[in-house]
């Protein structure tokens, strides 16, 4: 299993784009043979954070979800053209 999180910051301004962009790129992911799960989340508080918790059977389905063309549609051409940063933390699954 490959678990990850990422933190995404846009500007306060670009929130609901930020929505429109994660709704279709949400539903095209969880349709993904080899995703196992697909969340984003604003985070409290933050109202320009966008929390993604990933999770993935293995390797070679990350790598699926990363040539997708939804991914190039939506994340690449999408929310890294909006965010200001963006932050990666892999998991490790206790039990």
């Amino acid at each position: 299993m490959v678990s990850f999180t990422v933190r995404l910051r846009f500007a306060a301004e670009d929130r609901e784009k930020v929505v429109e962009v994660l709704q279709p790129l949400t539903a095209a992911t969880r349709q993904e043979p080899g995703c196992v799960s697909y969340i984003p989340h604003f985070v409290e508080g933050e109202p320009a954070t966008v929390l993604l918790y990933e999770q993935y059977r293995d390797q070679a389905a990350l790598e699926f979800h990363r040539n997708a063309p939804h991914f190039a549609q939506y994340a690449v051409g999408g929310l890294y053209q909006m965010m200001k940063e963006r932050q990666v933390e892999n998991l490790t699954a206790i039990c």
